[in-house]
This record gives structure tokens, sequence and C-alpha cells, in this order.
């Protein structure tokens, strides 16, 4: 999937000290990126809307654990 038009935004749950940093693109048509924003050149997840809501809805009941 072509990325370029991705406009990136660090999570409101990143820390500023250079640790654990993700950033999101959520203004693609369709879909929700996301990257570390140490490796903005590395791998990326991308999930269409559905699957990031229960994605984000799962971390949030505690179903997943997200470690460090």
């Amino acid at each position: 999937m072509d990325l370029d038009a991705a406009v990136w935004r660090k999570s409101s749950r990143s820390s500023d000290n250079g640790g654990q940093c993700v950033e999101v693109a959520d203004n693609l048509p369709g879909v929700v990126a996301v990257r570390d924003s140490k490796v903005s050149d590395g791998p990326r997840l991308v999930a269409d809307h559905s699957g990031w809501r229960t994605f984000i809805g799962s971390i949030k009941a505690g179903k997943i654990v997200l470690l460090s």
C-alpha cells in the first residue's frame, strides 16, 4: 500500500522522552496506519477502520496487552 500521502501524528499516549513513541496516520481513505516514530521508514501496520476500532477497543478492554 502506498503511504506517501499519510499525515503522521504522534499518539497522545506516547512519551516525549524518546521512549515508546507511536505515530498514527488516519487521513488515508479506508485505512489507519501506525508506525514507530523512531524508525519512520520502518514497518507499518495498516488496518481498515473496523479492524482499527476492534484493535483499540480490545486494548482498552484489557484483551490485548502491549509490552514495552
